[in-house]
């Protein structure tokens, strides 16, 4: 380990080209990681970080809230089932809003989800500013906060396009977006009040909700969900990969993360094996006066470790860097835990790209690697 590191510090220029490299790749991946762990947000943060086990859907909507009424009274029914602990009414709906009283200007129309929940539920997201909505007060509603990007307040006074329905912003929450859009949750009454006008438009169903979430363990819906009984129960995994174009997009961000893992593998190992083949002489006069193979082995993957532990480090560093000056739009999330995965991953990919040019050393003679000295 010494050796390793005197060879670090005599030989800097080599081996910070080499260093550079890795930060390089660190860096991209990293990028790359953040990029999709946003995108997955963007499309699905109002499931993904909600605390639920299940939903209950209409029969055949292939676990779609937005295909999916139901009658919010099937509550008990469920609540009733094996492993069920606690249930919570869900609806969603794809509209768009203004500032109030700009009907007849130029004022921006911004696409949203429409959240339908019953306060206090497990549902509710947590806030990150502003007030807890009351419940007595329908027309008070908790935005994410990314329409802050858009021009909105809290206390600013919003409609819904197509009705003249107004409510007012109380408080903002995070994360907590829906197929690449904004949410805004309201109370389930004020939701059906701009949703379902009159009865028609809710099919008769009385009460009608998207979706009843569930939590609890070992979950038996069986005798609920039997073919012809009008409603299905889909799981969280489920739900979420139901949701248009988002098990698409995550394999697509996945597969160029490990192409790119592969692809540094290659030129990682490349590197190592040619500064091998430069070193031939050094390990042939570390053999001659009694080096043993293990010896320059675990120097020489010593030597790996540190320059790929302190190049990952530097890429973390970049990484934050990058993030202060990414406009404010962009879907980044860089979570701890996915850094420190792929950081494992980058260190034992150094490793193992190192093995090529071990193999290397086991076969110098040091007669013949003395007799190439110059």
């Amino acid at each position: 380990m010494t050796l390793a590191l005197k060879e670090l510090l005599y030989s800097k220029g080599r081996f910070i080209m080499i260093g550079l490299i890795i930060v390089l790749i660190s860096w991209l991946v990293f990028i790359l990681s953040g990029l999709g762990t946003g995108l997955s947000t963007l499309s699905t943060g109002v499931l993904s970080q909600a605390d639920f086990t299940g939903i209950v859907f209409e029969e055949g909507s292939e676990y779609s809230l937005s295909k999916s009424k139901i009658s919010g009274s099937l509550s008990e029914e469920v609540s009733a089932q094996e492993g069920v602990s606690d249930t919570a009414a869900l609806s969603t709906f794809n509209t768009s809003i203004r500032k109030a009283g700009t009907a007849n200007s130029n004022e921006k129309i911004t696409d949203i989800v429409l959240i339908g929940i019953a306060p206090d539920s497990f549902m509710e997201p947590d806030l990150v500013e502003g007030n807890r909505w009351n419940g007595s007060e329908e027309n008070q509603v908790i935005a994410d906060i990314s329409l802050e990007n858009e021009g909105y307040a809290i206390g600013d006074s919003i409609t819904f396009s197509g009705t003249d329905k107004e409510v007012t912003i109380v408080g903002f929450t995070k994360d907590q977006t829906l197929y690449h859009q904004s949410s805004l949750y309201v109370s389930m009454d004020k939701f059906r009040d701009i949703r379902f006008p009159n009865a028609e438009s809710a099919n008769g169903i009385e009460n009608v909700v998207s979706g009843i979430a569930v939590r609890g363990e070992d979950i038996d819906m069986q005798a609920l969900t039997e073919p012809g009984s009008g409603i299905e129960y889909g799981t969280k995994e489920e739900t979420i990969n139901a949701i248009p174009g988002y098990v698409a997009e995550n394999a697509t961000i996945t597969m160029m993360l490990w192409f790119l893992m592969i692809i540094s593998a290659f030129i990682l190992g490349v590197f190592f094996y040619v500064l091998t083949n430069q070193k031939t002489h050094q390990f042939g006069v570390l053999k001659a006066i009694g080096g043993s193979n293990g010896f320059i082995v675990r120097s020489v993957i010593s030597q790996v470790f540190f320059l790929a532990l302190i190049s990952i480090l530097l890429g973390i560093g970049l990484t934050s860097l990058t993030v202060l000056i990414l406009p404010e739009t962009m879907p980044f999330q860089l979570e701890a835990e996915m850094v420190s995965i792929y950081s494992l991953v980058l260190l034992g990919i150094s490793i193992l790209s190192s093995l090529f040019s071990v193999a290397r050393i086991s076969k110098i003679d040091p007669l013949t690697a003395l007799g190439r000295a110059e």
